[in-house]
């Protein structure tokens, strides 16, 4: 079972408003249904209240769910619901893309906060900011 506690924080560097974006292309997990790896990557937004999240503990956070039975939304949503309570961000966005299986692909979005409208806007297959 993926574990929070594995996540590790430091003082954000400044009390002026900034966003910080990460982007895993490498996550994995498991479909519960077909047993089957599911590969997709992760791109993390956020605007820090009083923490950052620390980049090695955040890698290690992901790489819990490598064997994981979960399905896309519930992995989405995990992870915004860790991280939102771990950190206590003013915003938080969590976008997963999954790499295509019987030709379709999926994008799920998950938000804490009030995200600014530049994150929230879909173009085509691209969330904007991206």
């Amino acid at each position: 079972m993926p574990d929070s506690h594995l996540l590790e924080f430091f003082d954000s560097p400044s009390d002026q408003a900034f966003y910080i974006e990460h982007v895993n292309e490498e996550f994995t997990s498991v479909c519960p249904k077909t047993g089957h790896p599911d590969f997709g990557t992760i791109t993390l937004r956020y605007q820090p209240e009083a923490v950052c999240v620390e980049l090695k503990s955040l890698k290690l956070y992901y790489q819990s769910f490598r064997n994981e039975g979960i399905f896309y939304e519930a992995v989405t949503n995990r992870l915004r619901d860790d991280l939102a309570e771990a950190m206590s961000p003013r915003w938080l966005q969590i976008v997963t893309d999954w790499r295509g299986r019987g030709g379709i692909r999926s994008r799920i979005t998950a938000e804490y906060g009030e995200v600014p409208s530049r994150f929230t806007t879909v173009h085509g297959d691209a969330t904007a900011g991206t």
